[in-house]
This record gives C-alpha cells, structure tokens and sequence, in this order.
C-alpha cells in the first residue's frame, strides 16, 4: 500500500483571505489522496480549524500585524512593524524545519508566509504579487519579493497569464522566474442559481483596527439602505452570532457553504477590494462596489484598475454614502475570466 504524502499548507494571518483561498486547495489535496497538516496563527489558524475539524493543526509564529489607523501613516506604521515581522519569519523558519521533522512533512505550500519553507522538501509559495507596490518604493520591495520567491521549487500565481487578468501588474512582470506557475480563479465558491433573498451582501475582514472601523461606518450607512442587507462582519469567533437590526441581519462570521449560499442569495456586494475577493466575486461573476483598505496600495490598485475597467465602482472610505451603490448599474461586474484550472495537477510536485 502507498503510503499518503503529507503536506504542510500555511497561509498568511493578514485578513482571512490568504486562509480562505487555501481552502479549495486542501480540499483537492485530500482529493487526490494526500494528507493536509494545516499551519498558521490567530483568525487564520481558527478559520480553518473550523473548516477542517478532522485535520491536524499547529501555530505558527505570530506577524503581529495592525494597521494604522490613519492612510498616510499605513507606510510608516509598517517600516516601524519591519524589524517585529523579520523576527517572526527567523522563528518560523526555525518552527518549520522542527515541524517538517517531527511531522513528518513530504511537501509545503505556503500562502505568503516567507518564512515557510524546506530545504527538504519540495516547497511552493502561493502569492498574487510579484509586483509589490508600496508607493515610491515599489521597485525595492518587488525585487526584495522576488529574491524570496526564487528560494521556494514553485510560486504558484492565482490568476491567468493572459490578457484579460484579475492582479494585473500586481502578478505579472515582464522577466518572470521560471519557478512561477499561473493556477486560473483560486476560488472556494461556486456559482449557483438561488433565488434573491438579500438586495445587498456587505462582507468585511483585515487587520484593525480598520476592520472595526469600517463596520461601525458601513452599519450606520446599511440603516438607510432600501431593502433587506445581509453584513458579514468577518470576525472569527467560537460560536456563530445572529442578530437583528431592522432591515440588516448581523453574522459575525460564516463558514464556506454559507457563505456560498449568501453570496449568491444576494443581487450586489459591498466589500473591500482585497484580491482574494475579487477571485470569489469573479468565480460567482457578481456585481460588487469597493472600498479598499486606506493606505494600503495593492487594494487602491485593484480597485482603481477594476473601476477603469468599467467592472467594479468605488470610493475612498471616509467618502462612502450608501447612495453611492446606485453606481454599481452601470458597471459590468466581475467575470469573463474562465478558469478551468485542475489544482491537482499541480501536486505531481510532491
């Protein structure tokens, strides 16, 4: 009898998005007969936990990663934070080569934890920027990126190679590593025909305290809204809350098969512009408005670029009014991007 390979998969607690986009590839990698350990820290770590209850678990080093509160401090608070997220990725190189041994590891996949890697090992990392933008420091930080792509065997690109693309300049640049494979619409959801229950789906996540900030801003805005608002506050929690308020029904968080079923239960979403959304929205080919996160650029990127597009509208935070959302009509939405993608292709790696 063969014996099951067993491969660490470790995605990055920086919102829940790294986390959830892991989720379609654990679930082919136990299709296709492997056993995944799962690694990671905080709300990330408790997502999937509650994803995959059967699934052996284990913590990784903390980023300790908090945004400022203001936009033009974003690049300053995570220069000060630099030194504080270097040290977590020493421990979890340290942390890794201790769990690849006493866990018997075959094969990592790491969500954009830069640590994350064996010499051992065949080794992939998961990222859709190549490009990392941070204003005028932008060609510094890419090349640093890059360098640390280069030491795993593969980066795997959520995304198409061609033209049209989700990430744009974010996960394409002109001399690509040879390591780099583009694995289509890295989704969790599926596209379902369900009959409209909620005139708008409002669905948050990220670090605070903009979070936090932002769903005290979007609850006073959904009390005007005409009609019946589903808001997913994004906050991982021990048991499931429901509550209330007039025409807006409260989750703190939901799992995938919910949040499945809401998404497509629901005519537009408002969110954040962060990338892992625009995969599920563009999977579920909905029509959406954005408010990406202040300060931070990949999200002013991707909203700027969707809007140009003529796909997605948005606006700045401290800007929102919920009559803003009548924009959304004449805007395409996300779609056209057909990905066919079998990820368990990709695991002949292992």
């Amino acid at each position: 009898m063969i014996q099951q390979k067993r491969i660490l998969v470790a995605p990055l607690n920086w919102g829940l998005g790294h986390a959830t986009r892991c989720i379609p590839i654990i679930k082919a990698l136990i299709k296709g007969n492997f056993i995944p350990v799962i690694a990671s820290d905080g709300e990330a770590l408790r997502l999937l936990q509650k994803e995959f209850p059967q699934l052996e678990t284990a913590e990784l080093p903390s980023y300790k990663i908090k945004y400022a509160e203001k936009a033009k401090y974003f690049k300053l608070k995570m220069l000060w934070d630099s030194p504080k997220i270097l040290k977590a990725v020493k421990k979890e190189k340290k942390h890794t080569k201790e769990l690849v041994k006493s866990l018997h590891i075959d094969g990592i996949i790491s969500d954009n934890r830069l640590g994350v890697y064996s010499k051992k090992v065949p080794s992939v990392f998961i990222t859709h920027q190549l490009n990392v933008l941070t204003g005028n420091t932008t060609w510094f930080s890419s090349k640093i990126h890059q360098k640390i792509i280069k030491k795993f065997t593969e980066c795997w690109v959520p995304d198409v190679k061609e033209t049209p693309n989700l990430s744009g300049k974010l996960g394409h640049i002109k001399e690509a590593s040879e390591n780099v494979k583009y694995i289509g619409v890295l989704s969790r959801l599926e596209q379902k025909d369900l009959p409209r229950k909620y005139k708008l789906m409002i669905i948050i996540s990220g670090p605070e305290p903009q979070r936090s900030m932002l769903a005290v801003h979007l609850l006073k805005e959904a009390a005007k809204f005409d009609g019946e608002v589903l808001f997913v506050k994004g906050v991982i929690e021990d048991e499931q809350k429901i509550t209330q308020q007039n025409n807006i029904t409260v989750y703190n968080y939901m799992n995938s098969v919910e949040l499945e079923t809401a998404f497509n239960k629901s005519e537009v979403v408002l969110s954040r512009s962060g990338y892992t959304t625009v995969l599920d929205l563009a999977k579920l080919k909905k029509k959406a408005f954005f408010i990406p996160t202040p300060g931070q650029y990949e999200q002013e990127y991707l909203a700027e670029r969707l809007q140009e597009e003529g796909l997605v509208p948005f606006c700045k935070q401290e800007d929102f009014k919920i009559e803003m959302l009548d924009k959304i009509k004449d805007y395409k939405g996300l779609g056209g991007i057909e990905s066919t993608f079998d990820l368990r292709s990709l695991f002949h790696l292992f």
